[in-house]
């Protein structure tokens, strides 16, 4: 029966699939090869489909096997097959976590990295500010649209949130930075 089949099948390549998405590929091969559902040229386009659409490469072709073979129900058993294992896992983990974050030790220890964390994201930040700010080709030369681009975002962002009284979404200043960049570029 083909719905045991992507059952077990894809079941397989969710638990014993580590390290990410690429070394779960010939495990997906092997299954697929195994029940003969794709060709090696199919598998290919499709991983290169599954590449450039949302998601997690594995579950995109655990859904394109199933539903090649086995229509929605088929895509549905497949792509539930691949998630679970991993659904489970990290609900046990979660389960066995909460205790150990619970201890105050643990919370001593969170508490102290914060301070690092912030410090990383905020040096990250700089880096890649003063970076942009300078050309390329000349990196002791200021690249004036950049600090123009630079200073009407942070002059925004400053405006907004005395204004509005809560921070701009980060999705209008990508869009805002983007239209700058049209503009002056």
């Amino acid at each position: 029966m083909i719905y045991l089949d992507l059952l077990l099948g894809f079941l397989k390549v969710g638990l014993f699939s580590f390290g990410g998405a690429y070394s779960s590929i010939p495990l997906v091969r092997e299954v697929v090869h195994k029940y003969g559902w794709l060709t090696d040229e199919v598998l290919t386009h499709m991983i290169a489909v599954s590449e450039s659409t949302p998601g997690p490469i594995t579950v995109n072709l655990a859904t394109y096997v199933g539903s090649s073979q086995a229509g929605v129900l088929g895509a549905a058993i497949a792509t539930l097959s691949v998630i679970l294992p991993a659904f489970f896992i990290i609900l046990l983990i979660m389960v066995a976590l909460k205790k150990v974050l619970e201890s105050k030790y643990v919370q001593a220890v969170l508490d102290g990295l914060k301070p690092c964390i912030a410090g990383i994201i905020t040096a990250t930040g700089v880096y890649m500010a003063a970076c942009g700010l300078f050309k390329e080709e000349n990196v002791s030369q200021l690249d004036w649209r950049a600090v123009v681009i630079t200073a009407v975002l942070g002059a925004g962002m400053i405006v907004y949130r005395r204004i509005k009284k809560k921070r701009l979404s980060p999705i209008l200043i990508i869009v805002a930075s983007a239209i700058l960049g049209i503009i002056l570029y």
